[in-house]
């Protein structure tokens, strides 16, 4: 069996991120994948500008407190200010440009109302409360990085550079069915030996969560010839295909040899618990080929295994740069002497409100309940047994999910 590193090192070379870019307004951009640097063409701020409400003065002007100085103009946001003569105050407000000659504010909480002006109860220092032009942007500077995926600062960053659109790849286009003819959407009557089909609920909300373009063709007859038509379907207009169930090698698996017939198949079988049997290759289409990924059918597995494998081959196919999540070291307030001698495991976990990590107590394949009861995953290296206290690797759903 490959190991999770190895059978990852080998997704990730063999993606790259679709050609097409678009150009989106910047309030269609947040999600979205930037596929060109992004440099400002302007300085923030443009001006030297009042971090305060309060008085703008030459420092040299106030060498103690309680000085009181006329005040010679009024200058809000938005508003230059003519230069300040010696001797006077200026009123200003937050945002609004210092006028030459000032080299000070002091805030309005450290002045008072004095007889024919302002008077000064604080002796500034020179450049105190103000804010520099540039010192947040300068004029050239690379604000965004080619392959960021954006996120609502970095829509307001552009905004604040004055972009009013963005270069971004194309969102990625995934087809999904599932085979089992066990198979019954919610809703529907449950049949004797029926379930209900979850995976195609959270691989579909996860991959749209991921920014694709998801076209569900349902569940598929457990068929060798319908398998190859949904393929075929499945592949025509679409980046990735994506299958739940039928990658082992029983009678009624049939997704092995539709790919073999309709494509290239590399079967894998991962050292990792959940989800060893993935397959990866690809199906042939008009102009070349979609890309193919098909997961285990338990639910448990199926999610892991998108959050984990599918998830940093789609983001890479985005053109993301950095598609690893963060780990972190945390407490384990459990205990786990079940560790499989061959396997990396999955083990769902919570972190308490003592900052450390409990394991959930079934730890099944199918048990779809310790998701929800769940704030993540422990790695827990091959053979590892876990005693209370032990220190482990642990990754949230919430940056799994982001």
């Amino acid at each position: 069996m490959l190991t999770y590193e190895q059978a990852l090192e080998k997704l990730l070379a063999a993606a790259r991120p679709v050609e097409e870019v678009r150009r989106v307004p910047l309030l269609a951009a947040a999600g979205r994948v930037l596929a060109v640097a992004q440099h400002s063409t302007v300085a923030v701020p443009p001006l030297d500008n009042s971090a305060m409400d309060g008085y703008a003065v030459r420092a040299a002007d106030v060498t103690a407190a309680g000085v009181c100085l006329p005040v010679s103009q009024r200058i809000p946001a938005g508003t230059v200010g003519v230069a300040l003569q010696p001797g006077t105050a200026a009123r200003i407000f937050t945002g609004a440009p210092i006028p030459a000659g000032a080299d000070a504010v002091v805030m309005q909480e450290r002045c008072a109302p004095g007889e024919g002006g302002v008077v000064v109860n604080h002796v500034p220092a020179s450049g105190e409360n103000i804010r520099r032009a540039g010192e947040d942007i300068a004029v050239g500077a690379e604000i965004l990085a080619a392959g960021l995926k954006l996120r609502p600062q970095d829509i307001a960053l552009g905004a604040s550079a004055g972009l009013p659109e963005l270069p971004v790849y194309r969102r990625l286009r995934v087809g999904m069915f599932f085979t089992g003819d066990e198979l019954v959407q919610p809703g529907e009557p449950l049949p004797p030996g029926a379930i209900y089909n979850s995976n195609r609920y959270a691989l579909r909300t996860l991959l749209e969560g991921m920014g694709c373009e998801v076209r569900d063709l349902g569940a598929v007859e457990d068929t060798l010839a319908a398998t190859r038509d949904a393929l075929r379907r499945a592949a025509a207009d679409n980046d990735l295909v994506i299958t739940s169930g039928g990658v082992s090698v029983g009678e009624e698996d049939h997704v092995k040899p539709a790919v073999e017939a309709e494509g290239e198949l590399d079967m894998w079988k991962i050292a990792i618990k959940p989800g060893k049997p993935l397959a990866f290759g690809k199906v042939r289409k008009e102009g070349g080929h979609a890309w193919f990924l098909g997961l285990p059918g338990n639910p448990v597995a199926a999610f892991v295994t998108c959050l984990t494998m599918v998830r940093p081959f789609v983001l890479r196919l985005q053109g993301v740069a950095h598609v690893a999540p963060r780990i972190l070291n945390l407490p384990c307030a459990s205990a786990w002497g079940k560790a499989d001698g061959a396997r990396l495991e999955f083990l769902r976990a919570r972190i308490n409100d003592a900052g450390a990590v409990d394991l959930y107590r079934n730890q099944g394949s199918g048990v779809v309940t310790s998701l929800c009861a769940s704030d993540g995953l422990v790695l827990n290296p091959p053979g590892n047994a876990i005693a209370a206290g032990d220190s482990v690797r642990f990754v949230s759903f919430a940056e799994l999910l982001a």
